[in-house]
């Protein structure tokens, strides 16, 4: 038997940095007290440790390479074709994270019934729970959703190819779970999740940086090999990251972040990183008891309430990559006894919602230095898009002033000095909205200023 011999190693938590003694700072990312102890094997144990040989492998010219676009695997989610950049690649490593409770596991879960019923062979591996709740998780999902079994094979028992095709695995060792990987060969395999995985190789706890390194690692060689995809699903820290070392994103192929307010039925799925596709795509799904489903039209979420008859209500279009969302930013305005006012935001960075009521203070001469502001944006989705500027300024103005602001739409940048600057797809914002039967527009080609477009609507408009 060849005798294992075992190194310490020191790893940074943050960026992945490696050294063989330990240092108070990091030298890569300057971080202080971020490097823990690790052990890692020599590669005479890797090499038994493995069930993969890598004897026979062998490098191959640009020629001998085939490939085509066709290759993708497609699901039955637009929205997660669209954002994976067409569906997915063979032998991909993606890495899904999300808020506790949003709905991963239950993505992945319907993603798996899908493509088992489509005859694919898929494996999930679970660290987190028994084979008996995914089970339950499973068989909900298939009374309730879209692969509901008809009445007469429910009598009977009969197996659909979901039953047959997707095979359930509960077990934290990455060593064990590799083993059957190599064993079934999966069309598709997840990892659920690789901060609970633990192998008997390496020093530390499930989560740590020398644990999470190792099982991602064995996991990715083995879905390179096999051109497997694969999907691992990660944790987030209390900051909205992924948890655990930086170096863990770089060594995926696809970071997907799932996004969305546990009491809101709405979920945005992000692309955080994709060599296969575009990275500012955005899918909308809708979570409930039945599970998942994809959002059509996703300006009848975030439009649904909106009446436009009360003071405080402004709409504007922002773009998620290549696609449009109209949104309803809503304000609301109250005299304030405090010394400091207070300034909730919630969808919007707080620090450009400052900005902005500094704007409206110094250049339209709006009282918001005495007045608590709330902003909110509706439908519980998240802009980071300068568009929205001015759709903030004139839903503050709109409550300050008691000024009901019907059908209109603001989609511009505003500057320190109150000027209008124009976004990226502005003709494909202004076609959306036209779409719906918006006809007043206000961007920085028919407005100069902030003020002037205050100015326009206190002689215009009605008051309460």
């Amino acid at each position: 038997m060849a005798r294992i011999k075992r190194t310490t190693s020191f790893v940074c938590q943050e960026c992945g940095y490696d050294t063989p003694q330990w240092l108070g700072k990091c030298p890569e990312c300057g971080v202080w007290n971020s490097l823990k102890e690790i052990t890692i094997t020599s590669s005479t144990e890797a090499s038994i440790l493995s069930p993969l040989s890598t004897k026979s492998a062998k490098p191959k010219s640009l020629s001998e390479i085939v490939f085509s676009k066709t290759q993708r695997i497609q699901t039955n989610f637009t929205e997660l074709n669209t954002v994976l950049g067409g569906g997915i690649v063979p032998g991909s490593a993606i890495l899904l994270a999300g808020d506790p409770g949003v709905g991963k596991s239950t993505l992945l879960l319907q993603l798996c019934l899908s493509l088992a019923e489509q005859g694919k062979k898929v494996l999930y591996i679970s660290g987190e729970e028994s084979e008996q709740q995914i089970k339950m998780r499973a068989t909900r999902l298939m009374a309730n959703g879209k692969w509901q079994r008809e009445k007469e094979s429910a009598k009977t028992q009969k197996k659909t190819n979901a039953d047959e095709n997707l095979f359930i695995f509960s077990s934290s060792d990455p060593d064990i779970g590799i083993l059957q990987l190599a064993e079934q060969k999966p069309d598709l395999f997840i990892v659920d999740s690789i901060q609970t995985m633990q192998s008997q190789n390496v020093a530390g706890l499930a989560g740590s940086v020398g644990q999470v390194r190792y099982a991602a690692l064995q996991y990715i060689r083995v879905a390179k090999s096999l051109q497997t995809p694969m999907v691992l699903v990660g944790h987030v820290t209390k900051e909205g990251t992924v948890a655990g070392p930086m170096v863990l994103s770089h060594m995926v192929d696809t970071v997907l972040f799932l996004e969305g307010e546990k009491l809101s039925k709405t979920r945005l799925l992000r692309s955080l990183k994709n060599r296969f596709g575009p990275i500012d795509e955005v899918g909308v799904f809708l979570m409930d008891e039945n599970g998942f489903s994809e959002a059509r039209n996703p300006e009848e979420i975030f439009l649904s309430e909106h009446t436009g008859n009360a003071a405080g209500s402004m709409l504007t279009v922002t773009l998620e990559g290549s696609r449009p969302f109209f949104v309803e930013i809503q304000a609301l305005a109250v005299f304030s006894k405090l010394p400091y006012p207070k300034r909730v935001v919630a969808g919007l960075d707080q620090r450009r919602v400052e900005l902005l009521l500094a704007v409206l203070q110094k250049q339209c001469k709006l009282p918001v230095d005495t007045m608590d502001i709330f902003i909110n944006v509706a439908g519980g989705m998240r802009i980071a898009d300068p568009a929205a500027d001015i759709a903030v300024c004139l839903a503050v103005f709109s409550s300050v002033r008691n000024i009901i602001l019907k059908k209109t739409v603001g989609i511009a940048e505003v500057g320190l000095l109150g000027e209008l600057r124009s976004v990226s797809g502005l003709e494909k914002r202004i076609k959306e909205a036209e779409k719906l039967g918006f006809k007043k527009l206000i961007t920085a080609k028919n407005a100069k200023f902030v003020q002037e477009v205050l100015a326009s609507f206190r002689s215009k408009e009605e008051k309460i």
